[in-house]
């Protein structure tokens, strides 16, 4: 019985396999529980995926620095009329001064050709060489006469000279040697409150022409503390040279320390004993007069003070007026 029961179960085990077998391929008609029919889901072609498509890649670019935007140059700047009113006051630092020549440094004593009475003289050929820059004076115009006195020497009588022109109401232009300054303080003081100028006649009373421009320079600013120093004022910018010897180069030194050099228009041997005694020195003066005469005369001479008071006298007779050096100063 159990034998039999057992081929029973393998024979159905066998059909069992064998109906699967004979259906391997073919769609199923069994229906899943619930009775319902449900359609199996399609299943994809098997075809092989297609490649993903790539973008075109761009061609890589060079990579270049940007460019500056191209400048514009700038304009050139409008000056303005005021502006370059305030450029042309700039300072600017002064050329090296070209260095004199033989001509500049030769030596030239001053002199003139008298004339008539009435007539102005003739002065040295030199005077028509001399620079606009260079101040020199030596002659005025006009019915006018102006008087200076060297003060190298010896003051003699000064009472008596400043008398004479107070009295007749002159003003005159002392020039005055350093030396002179500083052993006769009070005398300077007493032409400045007389209402006289005094002016540079140097220290010592050298010739310049002998003398470095270093030299010259100590010259003159020495005599300027020394007046200063005494007065409490600047000294005025008149000079003259000792002797009347100058060179074209001394002129330009002196007018760039600031001066004007005065020369004269009539002149005497007054340093000398006069033959006539105060007659020479009043005939001089009155035969010689003329417009503009710059009159040069020593106080060391005893012969101009006994005449000082008749020639001023007179020079007014004629019609003359006393001008001061202030009017010819450059």
């Amino acid at each position: 019985m159990r034998k039999l029961s057992s081929l029973l179960a393998v024979a159905l085990t066998a059909g069992t396999l064998l109906s699967a077998c004979s259906d391997t391929g073919k769609e199923s008609s069994g229906l899943p529980q619930g009775g319902k029919e449900t359609l199996p889901a399609q299943q994809p072609e098997n075809k092989p995926a297609p490649e993903p498509v790539k973008p075109t890649p761009e061609p890589v670019k060079e990579s270049k620095p940007a460019e500056e935007p191209k400048k514009e140059p700038d304009p050139a700047p409008v000056t303005t009329p005021a502006q370059q009113s305030v450029q042309s006051q700039t300072y600017q630092p002064p050329k090296e001064a070209a260095k004199p020549t033989a001509a500049d440094k030769k030596a030239v004593s001053w002199y003139y050709m008298k004339k008539k009475k009435g007539e102005v003289p003739g002065f040295p050929a030199e005077v028509k060489q001399l620079k606009p820059g260079q101040k020199a004076v030596w002659v005025g115009t006009g019915k006018k006469v102006y008087l200076t006195i060297d003060v190298g020497g010896e003051l003699l009588d000064y009472k008596k000279l400043l008398g004479a022109l107070r009295d007749n109401d002159v003003k005159a232009t002392f020039f005055v040697t350093g030396y002179n300054l500083k052993n006769n303080p009070d005398y300077l003081k007493l032409l400045l409150e007389e209402g006289h100028t005094v002016g540079n006649h140097t220290i010592t009373h050298k010739d310049f022409t002998t003398l470095t421009d270093d030299q010259v320079k100590q010259e003159v600013t020495d005599f300027e503390k020394l007046y200063k120093g005494i007065t409490g004022q600047d000294s005025p910018k008149y000079f003259r040279f000792p002797y009347g010897t100058y060179s074209p180069h001394l002129l330009t030194l002196l007018t760039d320390l600031g001066y004007t050099s005065y020369f004269w228009s009539t002149a005497m041997k007054d340093w000398e004993p006069r033959k006539n005694g105060a007659d020479d020195a009043y005939n001089d003066i009155i035969g010689n007069l003329h417009d503009g005469n710059v009159i040069l005369m020593h106080q060391a001479s005893k012969e101009n003070i006994e005449a000082m008071d008749r020639i001023l006298k007179q020079i007014k007779s004629e019609g003359y007026e006393f001008g001061t050096l202030a009017e010819l100063q450059k």
